[in-house]
């Protein structure tokens, strides 16, 4: 048997300067590259190239291929039947391969319509199409929430874990409001202490942005966050997301939200001064004045250095008409905590400190700063305040969600 050569000028064996064989120089490379004597053998020697050793293959059958691709993907079983039907037909008349393919796509397909027809008798196709809609659009996860977005959790609680959140309007009834979404860098999963430290750090700092007016904020209420999962981590969930919270699961009624896009300028001018005021009478030393005067005075110095700053620049800006003499009132009254504040500087002893560090918090939410607040058409309810003083603004009652 001669395997005949493909179409072409051919050489007639045994032409000068050739080597002996069917082919023209340069169709098909050499079968021995290193000039080794060929083999002898009854044949000639050839390559195979792009015909097989006894002519060309069946080629695939195209339908097979796509009834074995849709019943692995099990979208649309009854295609992938059909297809698998027709592909078994074409490949008998034909002569085609790729019965296996045939086959496998049909039983594959014929499963997926089993499957298909049972979640459709018990409704789990249209839970299943809401929740890959939901995911992939990010609707209705933690993945989705915004600052200034009011929900309710799925599970009633701000405690635990969460999978996804129901988005309702702040003036409903709701769980939480977000106050703002602190980015975690790539990189590998860092561990929940990792995270729940930075959300503590971070969070109160969004609140505080999110709520310029403290006395707003009911007193059962604090600072939560969500916190990414190990899980989660792995799908790209970067966020840890800080919000409002009911300490004593009654739900907020309304929005919280006090800053630049809800309140006038007058109101921001004031309540910056007072917040600027504040933060600095937090950074009170741990350390009793009988233990440690020096950090004490310290301390005495700055906030009346800061008194001084804030009630200087209140006094250089316009204010209302009906407003003007109650915020001069504030001031003055800021001036007398002020000097208060100067003698506990010069204080020589623990006692001597303890008395004008009295007198001086007198004026803190006094008489004249609830008036001021009235006129400006703020907040009058004064907030309670726990004592916190060995905790650094950490422990709080809020508390953390993983999502």
């Amino acid at each position: 048997m001669s395997i005949p050569p493909p179409p072409g000028r051919h050489r007639p064996q045994g032409s000068p300067g050739q080597p002996q064989g069917p082919y023209a120089q340069g169709q098909y490379p050499s079968p021995n590259p290193y000039g080794a004597p060929a083999a002898q053998g009854p044949y000639p020697h050839h390559p195979y190239g792009a015909y097989g050793p006894y002519g060309p293959s069946a080629p695939v059958n195209g339908v097979a291929i796509g009834a074995l691709v849709l019943g692995i993907l099990c979208f649309v079983p009854a295609v992938g039947l059909a297809l698998g039907l027709v592909a078994l037909v074409q490949i008998r008349k034909k002569g085609e391969r790729g019965t296996g393919m045939a086959v496998a796509g049909s039983v594959l397909s014929t499963v997926g319509i089993a499957l298909w027809a049972l979640m459709l008798s018990t409704g789990a196709a249209s839970d299943f199409w809401d929740g890959f809609k939901g995911a992939a659009s990010g609707e209705g996860t933690a993945f989705a929430l915004a600052t200034g977005d009011c929900f309710n959790s799925s599970t009633g609680t701000l405690e635990g874990e969460t999978y996804d959140v129901d988005e309702v309007p702040c003036t409903d009834e709701h769980d939480a409001e977000v106050v703002g979404v602190v980015q975690v860098p790539d990189g590998s999963f860092p561990g929940d202490d990792e995270l729940a430290e930075v959300a503590d750090d971070k969070c109160y700092e969004h609140a505080g942005r999110y709520s310029l007016d403290a006395w707003a904020v009911p007193d059962g209420v604090d600072v939560y966050y969500l916190v990414p999962t190990r899980q989660s981590w792995r799908f790209g969930d970067r966020a840890i997301t800080c919000m409002f919270g009911s300490t004593d699961g009654k739900p907020l009624a309304e929005s919280l939200r006090r800053d630049y896009m809800t309140l006038d300028g007058y109101q921001v001018r004031f309540l910056s001064a007072s917040n600027i005021i504040d933060n600095v009478l937090y950074e009170e030393p741990e350390a009793y004045p009988e233990d440690d005067l020096e950090a004490n005075r310290a301390w005495a110095k700055d906030v009346h250095r800061v008194i001084g700053e804030q009630t200087g620049k209140l006094r250089t800006q316009p204010w209302p008409e009906d407003a003007k003499g109650a915020v001069t009132e504030f001031l003055a009254e800021m001036e007398d905590a002020r000097k208060e504040w100067a003698k506990a500087v010069a204080a020589d002893d623990a006692d001597t400190f303890y008395t004008h560090y009295d007198k001086a918090y007198g004026y803190v939410d006094g008489p004249a700063t609830v008036t001021a607040r009235k006129a400006l058409g703020l907040d009058t309810t004064v907030p309670t305040y726990e004592d916190d003083s060995d905790s650094g603004g950490e422990g709080g009652s809020g508390g953390g969600l993983d999502v």
